[in-house]
Order: C-alpha cells, then structure tokens, then sequence
C-alpha cells in the first residue's frame, strides 16, 4: 500500500515530509520522557525488521495483490514507538527494494505511522473501560489490528483520488482506485484483525510486560 515515486506532485511530498518531522520529533519527545526511554528499543527493533519483511511481501487477492501492514500490531505493542520503527523500514524498504519512493516517503511514513497509533490507543482504551480479561483484550486487539490497516487504506485513498491527474478520467480512476485498493484490501484487514487478536491474547498468558500497561 506504498505510493510510488512520481504520483505525488511536489508540494504534496514536500508537505508529508514537514508533517512527518513534526510527527516524528513529537513522538520521540514523549519516548525520551518515559523512565526508561530506551527499554523498548530491541522490542522496537525486531518489530521493524517484521513490519520490514512483512509488507515486502505480496499476496495475490483478485482483483489485485496486497501485502501485509502490521501497523496495528506495532500500534498495539510498541505504542509511541510504533512510528519511528515504521519509517525506518519503510526507508529501508525504499532504498533497497525501491517499495514506495523517497520522495513519498514522508507521505507513506503518515499513512502507516499514524493509524499504528491510533490502534496502540484503541487497544489501551479497553483500560479506562475496564474491560481487561482475556476475552476482551482478543476483541480489542482484533479492533485494533483491523483499524490499523482500515485508515491505511482510507488515508492511501483519499491522497490518491485528491492527486489524480487533470488528464485522465477522473470517474474511471475513482473506480480503479475503489476496487485495486479499498476492495482488494477488506480481507487483509480481517486477517490482520484476527492475528493481531491471537498475538496479544498470547503475550497477555506468556509475557505480559510486553503490552503496555496503560496509555501514555
């Protein structure tokens, strides 16, 4: 769900690159103010070498190919440190596979990085409602794995459609971008919903310092 050098006119890249910097100073300011900063950061590492391998990797689903996110995940495990470790393997991924593009690397780092966010927020949300056993830390994490690729996938969309050239049909565009993407992506959300569910109903049996406790 990368989007390629050349789509993009120039004010759009240079304007994700400015929201990404604010976005990324942000985020690391409220990691370095945690008690210990740099605990995560092996955790952080081997979820970004995941998130790196595992959107490299597509999966045919007529009528396209998606690839895994994890965005979800990372959003549920790592929490703030979700979207630094989302822009360093979507700039790996940039410069060794040319998946994606540097120009829209700032572009693409707002669409994955944010909505992990989002679903670290949504998962720790079940804590003010109370609602912390087994069962519903599953549904949770099912929600939150889910969303994490639902708002990808909305964001991706609505860029694409806002940015389609003035020389092309603009209807039949819409209609390829609905089907390519939005469509060809709903079974990928569940799937990663469901996964998402599993992995953090095992860390809450097996380790469950590796959830974060609360919201930050």
């Amino acid at each position: 769900m990368h989007i390629s050098d050349g789509y993009l006119p120039a004010s759009t890249c240079i304007g994700g690159y400015a929201l990404t910097g604010l976005t990324t100073w942000y985020f690391l300011r409220k990691i370095k103010r945690e008690q210990n900063p740099t605990e995560s950061i092996p955790k952080a590492s081997l979820l970004a070498a995941t998130f790196f391998v595992a959107s490299s990797i597509k999966l045919p689903i007529p009528p396209s190919s998606v690839h895994p996110l994890l965005n979800g995940l990372l959003g549920v495990v790592l929490g703030y440190y979700a979207f630094p470790a989302i822009l360093v393997g979507l700039f790996l991924q940039a410069v060794m596979f040319q998946h994606g593009g540097l120009t829209t690397l700032g572009i693409n780092g707002l669409t994955a990085g944010v909505p992990a966010i989002f679903a670290h927020y949504l998962f720790q949300f079940r804590h003010r409602v109370g609602l912390e056993n087994s069962l519903w830390t599953s549904i949770f994490g099912f929600v939150a794995g889910a969303s994490g690729v639902a708002i990808t996938v909305l964001a991706v969309f609505v860029i694409l459609i806002a940015n389609i050239p003035l020389d092309l049909d603009a209807s039949a565009e819409r209609s390829t971008i609905m089907t390519t993407l939005v469509i060809a992506h709903i079974p990928l959300m569940l799937v990663e919903g469901v996964f998402t569910a599993m992995i953090v109903r095992f860390l809450q049996k097996v380790k469950p310092e590796l959830l974060p406790e609360k919201v930050r």
